[in-house]
């Protein structure tokens, strides 16, 4: 038996990186899958490869996840899990960085987080149990140069996720935070962060010194949406290889 038989879940930013992982893994662990993405080439493909079913889907805009959970509750019957997994990154010091820079991080990371924590409510009430899953990462415990929006969202998802386990525990829908760290996906590694940062300084920063495969980050998602994460909510998953245990000397 798989870890997700029978349930029925929602990715956001499904298309690559973390988004895909998850996919796969919450397929492999026997889910039906719905993943939304405004990547639509990758989208395609992906479904195409695996069975999983993509829409278009920009996490913005409450239109589109209106769209994006009346397909999966038409097709499905019903909606158990969201992974609000959806995200970007904008390397930019606040000196250098537009108003509408921000706003951007700001809108897809934590607004688009609310959206979908309030666009599922519904659904999971009518299934009578529900588990959300919103994708924070380790800044959102600390800072760190060049990323003061990414933080702000990240730091923002957590207080989103804290506020809505309070809201909707009396619903049976659990909402926990993962925080992942250093994982190799192409996010993480685009040139321009890259060309920023002390790469010796930050293998330091490790405890584990590899960056993680995102299968390492869809192993704890997959818990956290499956009945054995049952007495889990509000709560807070570092997959960090160890990089918020201490300053590293």
């Amino acid at each position: 038996m798989g870890l997700l038989d029978g349930k029925v879940a929602l990715i956001t930013g499904g298309a690559r990186g973390m988004g895909e992982s998850h996919v796969r893994l919450f397929l492999e662990e026997g889910a039906r899958v719905v993943f939304g993405d405004v990547l639509d080439d990758e989208g395609k493909a992906l479904a195409e490869a695996t069975g999983a079913l993509f829409v278009h889907q920009d996490v913005t805009g409450p239109e589109d996840w209106r769209r994006a959970v009346e397909v999966t509750v038409e097709t499905y019957g019903r909606l158990d899990v969201l992974v609000n997994n959806a995200g970007i990154l904008k390397f930019r010091r606040i000196a250098d960085m537009t108003p509408e820079e921000y706003d951007r991080v700001l809108d897809v990371n934590l607004k688009g987080t609310w959206l979908g924590v309030k666009s599922v409510i519904e659904p999971m009430k009518a299934a009578g149990r529900g588990s959300i899953v919103n994708i924070s990462s380790v800044e959102g415990f600390i800072g760190a140069e060049g990323m003061s929006a990414y933080a702000a969202s990240k730091f923002g998802v957590r207080g989103v996720t804290k506020a809505a386990a309070r809201e909707l525990a009396r619903f049976k829908i659990r909402v926990n935070s993962v925080h992942p760290g250093a994982i190799n996906t192409s996010m993480v590694q685009d040139p321009e962060i890259m060309a920023e940062v002390d790469g010796e300084a930050f293998l330091k920063s490790m405890v584990i010194k590899r960056f993680a495969k995102p299968v390492e980050v869809s192993h704890v998602v997959a818990f956290l949406a499956s009945d054995r994460a049952s007495y889990c909510t509000g709560s807070e998953f570092t997959v960090d290889g160890g990089m918020l245990t201490g300053a590293g000397y």
